[in-house]
């Protein structure tokens, strides 16, 4: 049985300055692009049996350029969606809710068509990417790649872990970086975390 390999997208400029990215379609920055090209050598060392990836551009270009062997589009990949706090950072959130947590708290409602998400809700997605994932792993040889963004990928570690969706506030996970989990002894672990060539 393969393993699930996470890629987190290269920076953005809201990845450096911590403004919550999830429906805006920001492009990689150069130092992105470059992130994702120094990945391909972590990724061409494996058997790929499926690659998928987010909708959103900067994840389609980090597989794109980390030479994701035939990536399909997962629409449940993208980005938690922040709703209200799209673009805004923690800090400035912090002058308004001092006590606010995205992990207990969620999100208020956005534009039309952007909600926000509960943990919950972006965990009741993770358990479909999961479920695809199973099936692959199951039935081809191989590993699964998933390219996609950090928040949604640490629920996903968190669920693919048996772990309550909230737990991903557990798992940092910077922006280029590949990490594996895998199991032992018929259980899901954390295999290598947060890697860079």
């Amino acid at each position: 049985m393969g393993d699930l390999l996470l890629v987190r997208h290269g920076e953005t400029e809201w990845s450096v300055s911590g403004q919550h990215t999830s429906f805006t379609d920001l492009p990689l920055t150069q130092h992105g692009e470059e992130q994702a090209k120094s990945l391909a050598p972590l990724l061409s060392q494996r058997t790929c049996a499926l690659a998928l990836t987010s909708p959103l551009g900067r994840a389609l270009r980090t597989a794109e350029l980390a030479g994701v062997p035939s990536p399909v589009i997962e629409p449940d990949l993208h980005e938690w969606d922040y709703g209200g706090y799209e673009g805004i950072t923690t800090d400035e959130i912090h002058r308004t809710r001092p006590d606010w947590d995205l992990w207990r708290d969620g999100v208020p409602p956005g534009p039309d068509g952007h909600p926000g998400e509960s943990p919950a809700e972006v965990g009741d997605r993770a358990d479909r990417v999961l479920a695809r994932v199973d099936t692959a792993l199951a039935h081809r040889t191989g590993d699964v790649i998933l390219v996609a963004h950090a928040h949604f990928l640490r629920v996903l570690t968190a669920r693919r872990l048996g772990l309550p969706p909230t737990e991903g506030r557990l798992f940092q996970l910077s922006t280029g970086t590949v990490s594996r989990l895998s199991t032992e002894h018929g259980r899901p672990v954390v295999a290598e975390w947060n890697t860079r060539p």
